[in-house]
């Protein structure tokens, strides 16, 4: 990825950590342990063909992890509006000091791609970020146009209330190149039947992707990828952890709240969102300092999934890949885990 990265594995001490702000009481590596448990239950499923069960592990064991740390955490990113999940919805209340720890804001998404470890495809993750209060977007559980790229452009390059095409042509200019150069990430659904047509007239290379849009807003940080933008319409909660992603390693979002009825209308009123057109840019959607933590469950372009093996001394294991990143220090660091079975 474009960022530095730092492969230290140890974290601050509690004692030292309290001295800190809040963020830096809940160890940042303490919330790869949160996405490491939702990653290893999930890929029991892989394969199964059950997306509820595999969605309800991953669910049940990050809650377990999150009740281990240290703070006053609110969930306001979470699940249990349109997938209706057994747990960790909005507004639930997680970590073991409440009252006493931190105020933690925290958006979550347990198993990113259910559908996608129920068929063993690519790409499926546990994810969260972490903010103090108030710095995440209570995003309702709607629908969201997201458009978003890497670092290293002029600010404004990109712009949601502008076409595709117009977006293209602009980050080409901005990279020096021709729009036919300009590489696309977009989700495979026949909603973006035209948009993929669009960008095709203009001789863009589309890559589709089967779900998993948070990984595929993060590809644009990563030059091995060769993914310049990010286009298409999406879960609007899945649109806030990939801006708290974007604000830790860099680039640029445009997010706008798409409403298919009456019913979603209200469901952002009450959230608080009056102006149901605006268009959100990052620090919209993740202000301040932020936490970003996802483990892979399935193979995938940002992390490796889940695998189990043996120990040279027999015993059985599971391994893990993770990234955590950190938005202050601009720190990213890779982390693989081993975990006894």
């Amino acid at each position: 990825m474009n960022t530095p990265t730092d492969t230290d594995t140890l974290g601050k001490t509690h004692q030292e950590s309290m001295t800190e702000n809040a963020l830096d009481r809940v160890l940042v590596l303490e919330m790869v342990r949160v996405t490491e448990a939702a990653a290893v239950a999930a890929s029991h499923l892989i394969g199964r063909g059950d997306e509820k069960a595999a969605d309800a592990a991953a669910v049940e064991a990050m809650r377990r992890a999150f009740d281990t740390l240290y703070m006053d955490g609110t969930v306001v990113i979470g699940e249990g509006e349109r997938d209706e999940a057994p747990m960790l919805y909005i507004g639930e209340k997680v970590g073991g000091a409440p009252g006493k720890g931190p105020k933690i804001d925290i958006a979550l998404d347990p198993l990113e791609g259910t559908t996608i470890t129920a068929k063993a495809g690519p790409n499926a993750l546990a994810v969260l970020a972490a903010a103090e209060e108030g710095c995440l977007l209570n995003a309702p559980d709607t629908y969201m146009d997201k458009l978003a790229i890497g670092p290293g452009y002029p600010e404004g390059v990109i712009d949601l209330a502008k076409t595709a095409t117009e977006n293209v042509q602009s980050v080409a200019a901005a990279k020096g190149v021709e729009p036919g150069d300009i590489i696309v990430c977009v989700l495979d659904r026949p909603r973006h039947a035209d948009l993929i047509a669009e960008l095709r007239a203009l001789g863009c290379g589309v890559v589709l992707i089967g779900d998993g849009d948070v990984a595929g807003v993060i590809a644009t940080t990563d030059e091995d990828t060769n993914i310049d933008m990010y286009m298409g319409q999406g879960g609007a909660p899945e649109g806030v952890l990939a801006a708290a992603a974007l604000r830790c390693v860099g680039g640029q979002f445009n997010g706008r709240l798409v409403f298919r009825n009456d019913d979603e209308k209200a469901r952002a009123r009450k959230w608080g969102i009056e102006d149901l057109d605006r268009i959100y840019k990052l620090e919209d959607l993740a202000s301040g300092d932020c936490i970003f933590a996802a483990t892979g469950v399935t193979d995938g372009s940002l992390l490796s999934g889940v695998k189990r093996r043996r120990t040279l001394t027999g015993e059985k294991v599971m391994t893990t890949d993770s990234v955590v990143m950190r938005a202050s220090s601009g720190t990213v660091r890779w982390i693989k885990g081993e975990h006894k079975v």
